[in-house]
């Protein structure tokens, strides 16, 4: 695989006294009893983490996880207390000041929970605000302004202020201004939790729908495991610091790693996670009919499950298992 876009390695982030010195008198990997011992707030523990150009990864875990603290660590928001981090193959912690700012105003956009718009200002304004701060010219920046109210849905309303707009809007505008300096990565921390629940589900068509558009290299960090599943590339569940596992939604849910993660996923619907490809046995010589292979198990389970015999399994015009109704039914509801 290519180099990632964005990476840390061994990254940690202790709260204390003096963190970097205990790091280094316990061999850079203290124990958990250790930590505890010595008085040390452990917000991310031996974190290492590769995301793709155009790749979406998921943060989960519980409040207190680490997720935002390892996501600030990325950016350098936070100052890790040891490990590496790369930005297009540069050493991250190694940046001035000077060159962090450049970094986050050019290649780097950042969209919070709460949208921090500034008030006074238009939506127009709000959004072409980063180009100002880049020294953009007027015209410039608002034509480009202009494009991005239009491409996040807001078209008609870059005279509005945002006291005249719905939750879901404001977000919209939220994440048009950090999509205003067309960053490299995007760091997006739990930006749709403070909408309810069918104002997220639309904001999480909007965001799919501007992804397959722009294809950009994204972090997100949700506590809401449906949310990252119509999202996420892979899933990195986060347990005190840890990386407790990454992998798929279905590497997830069929393989989990330890008791944490078969605990944090148990309650999701297999039938909409699963493939057909992820069910299937070998090619059997009794089979009859056929169903898509690449498909969701809800989609065709009640074809699966009224046939007598195996189903074919069939991608790209090839035949490559059979399924049957034992094997769905194993699945979706032995296992639960």
């Amino acid at each position: 695989m290519n180099q990632p876009k964005i990476a840390c390695r061994n990254v940690w982030k202790l709260y204390g006294p003096d963190p970097e010195k205990f790091l280094a008198t316990h061999g850079g990997n203290p124990s958990t009893e250790a930590i505890k011992e010595a008085g040390y707030i452990p917000a991310v523990r031996d974190a290492s983490l590769e995301v793709h150009e155009g790749e979406i990864v998921v943060l989960m875990g519980l409040s207190g996880s680490g997720k935002s603290t390892l996501v600030r660590c990325m950016s350098r928001l936070i100052e890790p207390t040891a490990g590496e981090i790369d930005f297009d193959g540069e050493d991250l912690r190694a940046a001035s000041e000077r060159e962090l700012v450049e970094l986050r105003r050019h290649k780097m956009g950042m969209v919070f929970q709460h949208f921090a718009l500034f008030p006074h200002r238009t939506v127009l304004e709000n959004v072409a605000f980063p180009l100002e701060v880049q020294g953009v010219d007027v015209t410039t920046r608002n034509d480009r302004a202009l494009e991005i109210i239009d491409l996040v849905g807001l078209h008609g309303r870059g005279d509005y202020y945002p006291r005249e707009l719905s939750g879901g809007q404001q977000q919209r505008v939220g994440i048009g201004r950090s999509l205003a300096v067309e960053p490299d990565v995007w760091f997006l921390d739990e930006p749709f939790s403070a909408l309810d629940a069918l104002i997220r589900r639309d904001m999480q068509d909007e965001f799919l729908r501007l992804q397959s558009t722009l294809q950009k290299t994204i972090i997100f960090i949700t506590h809401d495991f449906d949310e990252a599943i119509r999202l996420a590339d892979r899933i990195a569940i986060m347990r005190d610091g840890v990386i407790d596992q990454l992998g798929t939604a279905e590497e997830l849910i069929t393989n989990p790693g330890s008791d944490y993660v078969a605990a944090f996923t148990k309650n999701v619907s297999r039938a909409k996670l699963l493939r057909v490809h992820t069910l299937m046995g070998p090619t059997s010589d009794d089979a009859e009919g056929e169903v898509d292979g690449s498909v969701f198990v809800a989609s065709v389970a009640s074809q699966i499950l009224s046939s007598t015999v195996p189903l074919r399994v069939v991608e790209d015009g090839e035949v490559i298992g059979s399924i049957t109704a034992a094997q769905v039914n194993e699945a979706l509801f032995e296992s639960e």
